[in-house]
């Protein structure tokens, strides 16, 4: 391999700039978390009142102290439950997560039962489908800690309720796959998300806070007549001692929590040591990933710079590197293990393209995962790149990354714009995990060249008929355009959407890529007959 040779200038004044507008963007999202921790920590008083733990709390109670834990899409659902930034709590309603219970990597999903009383917030169901694909793509087992007023009927929306079916289906079918599926239902579970304790595996239920019924008291009584209490009709006592659907009674939350880890401490759980390797870390500072980025995404990035601070020695042997020039493709590693990347200094060209196609189907061969560092604003366009077979040799591309058989892994670093996005693995083309850097930007293409394609368009139209458009109109269609499109291509839109699996710090990128590394690694590596588990009951 070659060392990448640094040309950054942490002293000039466009560094400074950079590095001043991404520190703003990530206080930006970091603000917007600690919203959401502190909105859910207001019901402190009244959760310890009742012997009850926080959200949070019991998410650190059920982890391994100490052991890496990954967030995902703290940002989801942001200015779709309110329409003020300033008021907005991003989340969706559950706190969601990879780290390790007993030693034992798992999903973790939690209600924030002190927002709403755990009622799922916008776009909180999108949240829970993913990590539920994720645990099943990467062979987790799932733990979940319910306590959810279920779906906000101010809100309804069938679509949310057709859809939330995959939920269910989701549980089942961790099941099936041979992942267990721990719940520590903590309070609330009704309606249709009593069939979220209903489908788990080993279900603990606390005394005198569990609830779990299809009907809870002022439904049954509006549609049968039938009075009954919360206790009698679904408490932790009466399904732990007559109906069978509790396995565990638990005296409080950190009793429950208690056996949730010693479930997990008693599977038969093979999971893939990670091998002791000898590595060396980056040469030169991961801070510096702070400033190599422009705020102006129209700006050119050496985007090798990037590879230089986030993998082993900043050694990177690149492929090809006079063919297809701004399409870079090489081999590296992070902490001992290899890894193929794809990023870009430029646009996609017919030979870029065919450079990364052959590339991604070398890194199948070998069984390297992939790492697409996307900054790009499409494929080029124009009457010689069609005459050079531009669609031709993108379709190979995006054939090439859709058929891939290793993990493929996408962080947004800078722009991700057109097709681009699709052959650069976007979020649409499944990659194994997607992250976004707090600058990056999504979009078909850029709000002005939206606008200025519609203008011309507009005149075409117009001029055929005979009555030319006026240009204030005209200036006004571009400049709502653009605000459309503006309004749309920042992470804080996207993330809210579930379009990436959460924005991270450029300087964790390095470690957030180790663990999801070994993540995909450890899940490649179990085999069905080594996903049998057995479990004796604490």
């Amino acid at each position: 391999m070659s060392t990448i040779e640094n040309t950054i200038s942490p002293g000039s004044a466009a560094y400074q700039a950079n590095r001043d507008g991404m520190l703003g963007l990530i206080d930006r999202m970091r603000a917007l978390e600690e919203r959401t921790r502190a909105a859910s920590a207001a019901a402190k008083d009244r959760f310890h009142k009742r012997g009850q733990l926080l959200p949070r709390e019991r998410v650190a109670l059920v982890l391994d102290p100490g052991a890496p834990f990954i967030e995902l899409s703290t940002l989801a659902g942001h200015m779709f439950d309110v329409t003020d930034a300033n008021k907005s709590v991003p989340g969706g309603g559950v706190i969601a997560g990879i780290g390790f219970v007993s030693g034992i990597r798992c999903m973790v999903s939690a209600s924030d039962s002190g927002i709403d009383a755990g009622a799922l917030q916008p776009y909180g169901l999108d949240k829970t489908l993913r990590v539920q694909e994720l645990a099943l793509e990467n062979k987790l087992p799932y733990v979940q800690l319910v306590e959810s007023a279920g779906a906000n009927l101010l809100r309804y929306r069938v679509e949310d309720f057709v859809r939330g079916g995959n939920i269910f289906r989701n549980l089942a079918r961790l099941s099936a796959a041979g992942l267990p599926v721990v719940t520590v239902t903590h309070g609330s579970s009704t309606a249709g998300g009593a069939y979220q304790t209903g489908l788990s595996d080993y279900i603990v239920m606390v005394r005198g806070r569990t609830r779990a019924f299809l009907a809870g008291p002022p439904l049954l009584k509006a549609a049968t007549g039938e009075i009954a209490t919360e206790e009698e009709l679904g408490g932790a006592e009466m399904h732990t001692q007559v109906s069978g659907l509790g396995d565990y009674l638990a005296e409080d939350d950190r009793d429950a929590l208690r056996i949730a880890r010693e479930i997990m401490a008693a599977l038969h759980w093979e999971r893939p040591g990670k091998a002791s390797v000898q590595f060396k870390p980056p040469r030169y500072d991961q801070g510096e990933l702070l400033g190599i980025m422009p705020m102006d995404h129209k700006r050119p990035v050496d985007m090798k710079q990037v590879i230089a601070r986030i993998v082993d020695d900043s050694d990177f042997t690149e492929m090809a590197p006079n063919y297809g020039p701004a399409t870079v493709c090489g081999h590296a590693r992070i902490e001992g293990h290899a890894i193929g990347i794809i990023t870009n200094n430029g646009p996609l060209d017919p030979a870029g393209a065919n450079k990364a196609t052959h590339f991604i189907q070398a890194c199948c061969q070998t069984r390297t995962p992939i790492l697409y560092l996307n900054n790009t604003t499409g494929y080029m366009v124009g009457k010689a790149y069609e005459e050079a077979g531009m669609i031709k040799h993108g379709s190979k591309m995006i054939q090439a990354v859709t058929s891939a058989t290793v993990p493929q892994i996408t962080i947004y670093c800078g722009a991700s714009f057109g097709a681009g996005n699709y052959g650069m693995c976007g979020r649409g083309f499944h990659p194994r995990f997607c992250f976004s850097w707090p600058n990056a930007k999504t979009a078909v293409m850029g709000g002005e060249q939206a606008a200025e394609t519609m203008a011309i368009v507009t005149e075409a139209a117009a001029a055929r008929r005979g009555k030319p458009i006026e240009k204030d109109r005209l200036d006004a269609m571009k400049a709502e355009i653009i605000g459309v499109f503006d309004g749309q291509m920042d992470v804080f839109s996207t993330s809210a959407r579930v379009l990436d699996d959460g924005v991270i710090d450029p300087r964790d990128t390095r470690a957030v890529l180790s663990e999801v590394l070994a993540i995909c690694r450890e899940g490649d590596a179990r085999t069905p007959q080594r996903m049998q588990f057995s479990v004796a009951r604490p």
